[in-house]
């Protein structure tokens, strides 16, 4: 009994020791089967681009493609990025690396393009660019592969613009003549340059100036017409693509117009001013000769009226003789016969006599 009983409480000391490990084998067995399935996961969501990284010598690790998930880079991208590098021949630029691919993705900039851009560069092999300029040209918001492009092949812009406030420059030459001018710029893109430098709007701006002041110094509209290039030297001369993102290939003038004659037109304006101005003078000296006779006919009236009130005191003087005996009857006669005969003298000259005295 003793015996049986020892054996009784070995067996229930070993049952729960047993299930103890069937549970530890259990949960191995689960989380093996969930290691797995893991695994399968992402051998099935990268297998094909690890081993398109593996082929190419992208040197891409399963593991980097496991961090851009997590990192929330679009995997696709950076590693056909990659390749489109190493295919290339971009491999000899140390800065392009699966983290500075990443870095420029993280900062929303366009991977593939820039990519591109840096193969079109490589393969023009006169083009100078590194990753680091052309990621900055692409985060500036610059389209880094038409920088590129107009590099190779020179890009044509019109001045003025098409489609802008004028169809033509306009120009004087120094005789006055009106000249009305077209021009095509061709450009090519400056890359050292392309990030803070000016556009294309500076460059019209820039060329339209530089045509009109070399019109402007022209002595007549005709040695323009006969040698137009004077203007493209001239312009090309004053170094207008300084400070832009583009360099000046050439200036051809597209076509030449005769305007109006500013000169003739500004002469006749300005005699037409001349003329009002001398009228206005005239005028206002005539205004003062007016003057000057009104007041000239004042003072004849005022001393007409002088003489009258002179005359006036004639008779009283005369009196005032007879009176005391200064002036005789005769006398007085005599005096009649004085200013009768003077008065018959001014008839027959055929001046009116002036006022006189009557006793």
């Amino acid at each position: 009994m003793r015996d049986l009983s020892v054996l009784d409480a070995f067996v229930l000391a070993e049952q729960p020791q047993g299930e103890l490990t069937m549970q530890v084998s259990l949960l191995i067995a689960v989380g093996l089967l969930i290691g797995f399935m893991i695994f399968l996961w992402i051998f099935a969501s990268y297998f094909r681009l690890w081993i398109q990284s593996l082929l190419t010598g992208a040197g891409i690790s399963i593991l980097d493609l496991l961090g851009m998930t997590f990192r929330k880079v679009d995997t696709r991208t950076i590693v056909r990025g990659k390749i489109m590098a190493v295919t290339a021949g971009l491999s000899d630029d140390r800065e392009l690396t699966t983290k500075a691919l990443e870095a420029h993705y993280l900062a929303r900039g366009n991977v593939p393009l820039v990519i591109r851009a840096l193969i079109a560069a490589r393969k023009a092999k006169t083009i100078r660019l590194s990753f680091r300029e052309a990621t900055a040209i692409d985060l500036a918001g610059r389209n880094v592969l038409e920088a590129v492009q107009t590099s190779v092949y020179p890009k044509v812009i019109d001045c003025p613009a098409r489609g802008g406030p004028q169809a033509k420059l306009s120009a004087v030459a120094k005789n006055g003549i009106e000249l009305k001018v077209t021009a095509r710029v061709t450009v090519r893109a400056n890359l050292q340059q392309l990030i803070g430098g000016a556009t294309e709007e500076t460059i019209v701006a820039r060329v339209g100036e530089g045509i009109v002041s070399a019109i402007g110094s022209a002595e007549s509209h005709k040695a323009v017409l006969e040698n137009p290039d004077l203007i493209s030297k001239t312009v090309l001369a004053r170094r207008l693509d300084s400070q832009t993102a583009f360099e000046i290939v050439s200036i051809d003038i597209a076509s030449i117009d005769v305007g109006q004659n500013i000169g003739a037109k500004l002469d006749a304006d300005q005699a037409e001013a001349d003329t009002r101005v001398a009228r206005a003078r005239a005028e206002g000296r005539r205004a003062m000769a007016v003057a000057a006779e009104q007041e000239m006919t004042a003072k004849i009236e005022e001393s007409r009226a002088q003489l009258v009130e002179a005359e006036a005191d004639i008779p009283k003087a005369m009196a005032e003789a007879f009176r005391s005996g200064k002036l005789g009857i005769f006398d007085y006669y005599k005096l009649r016969n004085v200013q009768a005969d003077t008065d018959m003298r001014r008839a027959i000259a055929g001046s009116s006599s002036p006022p006189a005295a009557r006793n």
